[in-house]
């Protein structure tokens, strides 16, 4: 992941609600949820959640798949793997050795 991909999910993120749905859509895992799901879950208007789902999903952090009326969404793994490495590329100054208690700590 470059920097500017990086920033651009930060700003993502950098927002309560859309914090709360990215992590909602960590635990769903690949299955992912229906956007009404979503908003349900996180108990807030299915117009905002659009919007804040929106903005996830410019951001990379999330893709869609239509269901007939419904859109279900599920994070996007592959961009979370990249912006957590992309935080430690440099970690310990290069030695990996000494990241292995971050790596354990993270890792499924």
């Amino acid at each position: 992941m470059d920097k500017s991909n990086a920033l651009a999910a930060f700003s993502a993120l950098s927002q309560p609600t859309r914090l709360d749905v990215f992590r909602l859509l960590i635990r769903a895992g690949k299955a992912g949820m229906a956007a009404g799901e979503i908003a349900e879950a996180l108990d807030v208007k299915q117009n905002t959640m659009s919007a804040n789902l929106s903005v996830l999903h410019q951001a990379g952090l999330v893709h869609s798949t239509r269901e007939g009326r419904s859109i279900r969404y599920a994070a996007n793994l592959d961009a979370t793997r990249g912006l957590i490495a992309f935080l430690v590329e440099d970690c310990c100054g290069g030695h990996p050795d000494q990241c292995q208690p971050l790596l354990k700590e993270i890792a499924c």
